[in-house]
């Protein structure tokens, strides 16, 4: 029984129940040998009751939602403010002295995502129902390019850098594509149910991030290579990002890194100030022959007053 379990007297359960009732929680009684109370869903929400440490929790994740962009900014401060003013003070104070600076890389002033659209979205992710969407190119002009609706398979919604995005089937180029939410207005009603698909990798994080960064499934850069730089190991590590750094010896170091592009790779390299050498593989010298070429463009022609 409840009440053993408890420890307590039936009477103290039902006296409890009766309280949680009052306070706006649906409690259904079930008579019986099998019977006890079920917690029904309401029309309302009822006061939560958390433990000290999902009401940190929960108040840490609403103070990080209000810097993390996505277009809910707004409705995470209301929501912690309301947060706030409920917690008990020993909770109050916790919070007060928990200050904190998210360092998430975020898109310059990246468009505010309606949450209404994030919700269709991820409704029709959930229902496993075909879309048809306007998809609004950069810079195109729907009134005078007006393109045909694109019609997909909704499999994911991703936020990443203050931005969020749906991966999805497309279903006319036959192939995965990643679009940006807020560019998408969906056309009612949706489609047909569709099977689910796997994405490359059986990974969504991995499969967004490869994509990302110019790769087709890996999360990985697709163009890799290596430099020595005549530069001090404690001078070249703090600023490698996610490169590696060994020492070479003779006051030098290599570094071995990726990027997008061989040119981005290579410029990448060059922004230590050092001298470079044993560029390796050989398109990584050819795409320092590439930006040498360009360089010594640019300084030969300024640009006339």
């Amino acid at each position: 029984m409840l009440a053993d379990r408890l420890e307590v007297s039936p009477r103290t359960v039902r006296r409890d129940i009766d309280h949680l009732r009052e306070l706006g929680y649906r409690i259904a009684a079930v008579k019986g040998p099998d019977g006890g109370y079920r917690l029904d869903a309401g029309s309302e929400l009822p006061p939560l009751l958390f433990d000290d440490d999902q009401a940190i929790a929960l108040a840490v994740a609403l103070q990080h939602a209000t810097t993390a962009g996505g277009g809910v900014e707004e409705a995470a401060v209301r929501a912690l403010t309301t947060v706030r003013q409920v917690l008990p003070a020993r909770l109050r104070h916790r919070l007060d002295a928990l200050r904190f600076t998210t360092l998430e890389q975020r898109v310059p002033d990246a468009p505010r995502t309606d949450p209404e659209l994030l919700i269709t979205l991820s409704t029709a992710v959930r229902a496993r129902q075909v879309l048809r969407v306007d998809y609004a190119k950069p810079g195109a002009d729907p009134e005078q390019d007006p393109l045909p609706p694109r019609r997909v398979e909704p499999h994911h919604l991703v936020a990443s850098a203050g931005r969020w995005y749906l991966v999805a089937w497309d279903l006319d180029r036959g192939d995965w594509r990643i679009f940006r939410a807020d560019r998408l207005v969906p056309r009612t009603p949706a489609g047909a149910r569709f099977a689910p698909r796997g994405v490359p990798g059986d990974d969504v994080r991995a499969f967004v991030a490869a994509r990302f960064k110019g790769s087709a499934v890996r999360d990985e850069w697709p163009c890799r290579g290596s430099v020595v730089l005549e530069a001090e190991l404690e001078r070249v590590r703090p600023f490698a990002r996610a490169g590696a750094v060994t020492a070479a010896g003779d006051g030098r170091v290599r570094v071995e890194d990726g990027s997008w592009s061989w040119p981005a790779l290579a410029a990448s390299f060059a922004r230590f100030d050092a001298p470079i050498s044993e560029a390796e593989p050989a398109e990584l010298r050819e795409a320092f022959r590439q930006l040498a070429e360009r360089a010594t463009a640019a300084a030969s022609n300024p640009r006339s007053k």
